[in-house]
């Protein structure tokens, strides 16, 4: 009798993989047929959709809320030119050159 539980055990356990394997059947693919009224509503309802969708407008405004608290970035001054005679190129203190 151990040897029969085993056995099934056995086979459950091998067989499960297998049956997750298996295609899934399905014999109504489109449910029942519909009427010609009702693909005749489905189609308006198709239609009023579609023309719905045209009637919103794009959007090409920023959709910021926190824009206007954000100051602008600093613009960079310019600053003052010295001459070319007064400014002397500064030398490194490093004995080695790099």
């Amino acid at each position: 009798m151990k040897l029969f539980r085993m056995a099934a055990v056995l086979l459950a356990v091998l067989a499960g993989p297998a049956y997750a394997q298996m295609p899934n059947l399905n014999l109504l693919q489109d449910g029942p047929s519909k009427t010609p009224e009702e693909k005749a509503a489905e189609a308006e309802r198709d239609r009023a959709y579609k023309e719905t969708l045209k009637k919103i407008p794009d959007s090409k405004a920023s959709n910021d809320p926190w824009g206007g608290m954000r100051s602008d970035p600093p613009k960079p001054s310019a600053a003052p030119k010295a001459s070319a005679a007064t400014s002397a190129p500064k030398k490194k203190s490093g004995a080695t050159p790099n």
